[in-house]
């Protein structure tokens, strides 16, 4: 039962809706599959499909924002991202987000791709859900994001007609050019009823040049909407001159865009805002915000937040929930065209290197924020940011780099493609905060093999060896424990010829970790016995703390709590001089496990533990201390308080705060 007996959040992720004109034959197509009897375990699915700046994304969010009501348990969107100029987003991530949004606890969102939806299925099964698929790519991508629910419904929007999709049930629902009037009445919208009346005959012929396609027109209209006292014919002598000067270059539909797109471009005002618009197309991530887009091309917060409201009045930008932009993708190709064809290599160059250097300025501070005793050198950036970003708690930091994950990981595939192969690892790396606490197994083994190439293409012995752990902790996660050995014995012999004592004794420790997991626990023992040796002569008293709990732990699993309970009260005593309270909470509910036959001690140690842990926001330690609880209450008989132990774990597992706080 994912649910427990704590009410999930439910999800509202619609962004804002667009003007929607002359679409009501879709609409109703859509009301049609939404009163559709499939019966149970059947999704109801819709697939809007049509050309490039057709209006899908329009017609799905107005239709999925009316209906609101009808779906009270929640609406989930994702941009698959299938058309931009990026890869595709893959669907295990996708259905990460989803999970989260419904408050369950990243720890446990398994990595697997059909654990995944396995688990997204037992979450939404029963509630009335709407579920937005944005610029699917293919059946495949978004096959495990639909809701097997009769009381929920998927609209998905793509290029294609997703034949797949269709073939098991989908309705279709293709989108055409809009109708003279509808167009026409899209300038309406856009500019009033007087211009158009004023020049009926010039407006006819303006959505004709435009091929009655919706983003053609908006992008249009926006540039007359900013040009008042421009008389129609003026926009549409000079758009009939764009469309001739490309008419050689491309096909007809892509013609009216990108007439549309040069058009508003080439008259932006000030100049300043064409600058920003070709440079934030270099821009490695799908978002940014002001802070970003100020660091990315050199200028104030001030002056670049004047800038970016320019470039969205002008439709060539789009303002996306939580302060953020984006581009629409033929905006963003587009947007880098201009860069190709206005900057010279050297400033595209260094706009660039902007970007990378305001993630890694960011990451770096929210990774020493939420972890500070890994004492990371501070990365070398050719432009620190004028205006960095100052996070107060490390929640906010933590959140930070929920948010930004996917364009940290761009940020380092394009430094890793630009041969920045320092910055691109030095990324991977700051992401560890991230992984730690909340997960996203799926995802990370990748990110972390980029890591890996990078370290190794810089002939960085030490980040090799770093980025080999990493790889190695990722594929535990995912229960490849084999491959996870070879990762870190590999590790270990870099860090044995660079004489490297304490990393050497990590290894051992590590290696000690999967030697646990197979329950062969002697072996377990002997190995973080011999880490416990390394980092006691390298003084690392918070690493010897960590390993006597590990140590603990073990004698524990193994049936020789006795034991147990010297390593651990030497843990307890090094780690009350530490700043973590995560750890202390945790070596006390581990004492409490120890004590097996003094129920009393055994009772207060866990409680002290249960309180540590909901101190400082730690559901999943909390959820530990009271399973052990529960444990105990039913070793000594007392059901009724094992009964309530256990359903106060259910609550906390159901809750949303900071995942579990692993040690590293």
């Amino acid at each position: 039962m994912h649910r427990g007996s704590t009410p999930l959040p439910r999800p509202s992720q619609l962004p804002p809706g667009n003007v929607l004109v002359d679409r009501a034959e879709a609409l109703a197509v859509l009301d049609s599959v939404r009163s559709e009897d499939r019966g149970a375990g059947v999704p109801k699915v819709a697939v809007v499909s049509g050309p490039a700046g057709i209006g899908k994304t329009a017609v799905a969010l107005h239709w999925a924002h009316r209906e609101r009501s009808t779906f009270p348990d929640g609406q989930l969107y994702a941009d698959l991202r299938g058309h931009a100029a990026d890869e595709p987003i893959e669907p295990a991530e996708v259905l990460g987000r989803f999970i989260r949004a419904f408050g369950i606890e990243p720890e446990r969102i398994p990595a697997g791709l059909a654990e995944r939806a396995a688990l997204y299925q037992s979450v939404v099964g029963e509630r009335r859900l709407v579920v937005v698929l944005d610029d699917a790519l293919s059946a495949a991508q978004v096959g495990p994001l639909l809701p097997a629910s009769a009381n929920s419904m998927a609209v998905v929007t793509s290029r294609w007609r997703l034949a797949g999709l269709v073939m098991r049930g989908a309705r279709g629902v293709q989108l055409e050019r809009l109708t003279g009037e509808g167009a026409l009445e899209l300038l309406r919208r856009n500019l009033g009823d007087d211009r158009i009346e004023r020049e009926p005959g010039a407006a006819l012929e303006l959505v004709e040049l435009c091929s009655r396609v919706p983003l053609a027109l908006c992008v249009a209209a926006a540039r007359l909407a900013t040009r008042p006292s421009w008389d129609l014919n003026e926009m549409v002598d000079a758009l009939s001159h764009e469309r001739h000067r490309l008419n050689a270059l491309s096909v007809d539909q892509d013609i009216t865009i990108r007439a549309a797109l040069m058009l508003s471009y080439l008259g932006l005002s000030p100049p300043e805002a064409a600058r920003v618009y070709r440079l934030l197309g270099l821009f490695p991530g799908a978002t940014f915000d002001s802070r970003a887009a100020a660091a990315t091309v050199g200028l104030s917060r001030t002056r670049i937040r004047h800038l970016l409201g320019v470039l969205v009045d002008a439709n060539l930008l789009d303002d996306v929930p939580g302060g953020n932009y984006r581009f629409h993708d033929l905006t963003l190709l587009h947007a880098r065209e201009m860069a190709e064809q206005d900057e010279v290599q050297a400033v595209r160059d260094e706009t660039v290197r902007r970007a990378l250097d305001w993630f890694l300025d960011t990451a770096f501070t929210a990774s020493g924020l939420i972890l500070p005793y890994r004492r990371l050198p501070a990365p070398e950036l050719e432009y620190p940011p004028a205006e960095p970003l100052v996070f107060t708690h490390p929640d906010q930091a933590l959140d930070w780099l929920e948010n930004e994950f996917g364009n940290v990981r761009a940020a380092a595939r394009t430094a890793f493609e630009r041969s920045s192969y320092r910055t691109a690892w030095q990324l991977v790396d700051l992401l560890w905060p991230l992984f730690l606490y909340r997960g996203h197994h799926a995802e990370r083994l990748a990110v972390d093999r980029l890591g890996l190439e990078a370290a190794r293409a810089c002939s960085d012995a030490a980040a090799e060896a770093k980025m080999l752990n990493r790889t190695g902790l990722a594929l535990r996660s995912l229960g490849r424990l084999e491959e996870a050995a070879d990762e870190f014995r590999r590790a270990l012999r870099i860090w044995r010829r660079l004489g490297d004592r304490q990393r050497v004794a990590g290894s051992s420790r590590r290696l000690g970790l999967l030697e646990r997991d197979l329950g062969h626990l002697d072996t377990a023992i002997a190995l973080f016995g011999a880490a416990l040796d390394g980092y006691r002569a390298e003084g690392e008293s918070r690493r010897v703390a960590l390993t006597l709990c590990d140590i603990g732990e073990a004698m524990i699993e193994n049936g020789r709590a006795g034991e147990a309970v010297a390593p651990l009260a030497d843990a307890r005593s090094l780690l009350a001089a530490e700043a973590d309270p995560h750890n202390q909470a945790r070596v006390l509910i581990l004492l409490g496990r120890a004590h097996t036959g003094h129920s009393v001690v055994a009772s207060d140690l866990l409680a002290q533990g249960l309180h540590l842990m909901r101190d400082i926001g730690s559901a999943a330690g909390e959820a530990l201390a009271l399973r052990a609880l529960a444990d105990l209450a039913r070793s000594d008989g007392r059901s009724e308080d094992a009964l309530r132990y256990q359903e106060e774990e259910r609550q906390a597992v159901a809750r949303t705060r900071i995942a579990k706080r692993t040690t590293e």
